[in-house]
């Protein structure tokens, strides 16, 4: 009776731990589109500040106060060598985010959002000059076709929101391979990582924040009948942002890494669809194909790289002996890409 009390909490416990992942991602994700586009706070600057703040308040209770995770300690040189750099990557990352849900749908942002995969393998081959197999280039043809067809077809589209989400995908991808190889030795979770980046991104943003957007924020305060509700929602989205982190660990730490890849294109899926029941942004036929063929290109994307990093050593396919230290660089997983 006991091992089968086990078993039913070993197969449910992944998929609760899905569900709240998708939860919290989609709903922050919805969050910052209406106050956007419903509240009229047109600050994605600002927003984004208050997102570091809350997640820094945030890391500091779980780590300092409540104790729940260890802090892992990290020289104060290395982290303005390390973190720093990290951290202005990971505020470009969510500032173009917020930028781009400012002026395009959530559909056509999260469809573009799928592309980091292909800016990865890209930037690595570019910059990092690391080898791939033939078949994670051939897996990136659907994931761009996608993303081509529905660009073409949005009927939404504007070229700034494109481009931020577009940029957004590059600095997802360089935080991400700038995870690998800035912080070889430290052992990171997703909340150490709050933990030293949020304090660094909101130092990074706040005066630009200030300078850019400050005065529209006066004057948006004083047409405000009530700031209660407006608030809530605002300061919500950012402790929210800070729950998705913990929900992300917590996924990664109960799934596969095919199972998480393909639970995230299910995932774009929800944003999508609940995207357009509550803002009623119009989709055409041919672009919901593109974001179709996109989401199943990640999925096989993830499929290849899962079979690739098994494959037994010695067989026909193992890729050659790097040339340079530059070429250990692994392909980075995919998992940090959601982070906000």
């Amino acid at each position: 009776m006991e091992e089968t009390q086990l078993c039913d909490w070993g197969t449910i416990r992944p998929l609760l731990a899905i569900i709240q992942w998708w939860g919290f991602n989609v709903t922050v994700i919805i969050m910052n589109k209406w106050i956007f586009q419903k509240l009229d706070f047109k600050f994605p600057l600002t927003v984004s500040c208050i997102h570091f703040i809350c997640s820094t308040i945030g890391a500091y209770l779980v780590i300092k106060v409540l104790r729940l995770k260890p802090l892992i300690v990290v020289d104060p040189e290395d982290r303005w060598r390390r973190i720093f750099p990290m951290s202005l990557v990971f505020c470009i990352n969510i500032v173009l985010g917020n930028v781009s849900l400012r002026y395009i749908p959530v559909s056509f942002m999260q469809t573009i959002k799928s592309f980091t995969p292909a800016t990865t393998v890209i930037l690595q081959w570019l910059v990092w000059r690391k080898h791939f197999d033939m078949r994670i280039w051939f897996s990136l043809v659907p994931i761009v076709g996608g993303i081509l067809l529905t660009s073409i077809t949005e009927l939404s589209f504007n070229m700034f929101g494109f481009c931020a989400a577009l940029f957004g995908c590059l600095a997802t991808s360089t935080k991400t391979i700038l995870a690998e190889s800035l912080l070889h030795g430290y052992k990171f979770d997703s909340i150490n990582t709050v933990y030293y980046m949020a304090p660094f991104a909101t130092m990074i943003l706040a005066m630009p924040a200030l300078v850019l957007e400050g005065s529209g924020v006066i004057q948006w305060f004083q047409l405000q009948t009530s700031l209660f509700s407006p608030l809530v929602i605002i300061f919500g989205s950012g402790v929210l942002a800070f729950c998705l982190n913990f929900s992300i660990f917590y996924v990664i730490h109960s799934t596969t890494a095919v199972t998480f890849n393909v639970a995230g294109n299910l995932k774009v899926a929800v944003a999508v669809t609940c995207s357009w029941l509550i803002f009623r942004n119009p989709i055409s036929p041919l672009n919901a194909f593109g974001c179709g063929i996109t989401l199943v290109g990640c999925t096989f994307y993830g499929y290849v790289r899962q079979k690739i990093s098994h494959q037994a050593p010695g067989t026909p396919r193992t890729p050659r002996t790097p040339r340079s230290i530059k070429e250990l660089i692994p392909l980075v997983s995919d998992k940090l890409d959601d982070k906000v």
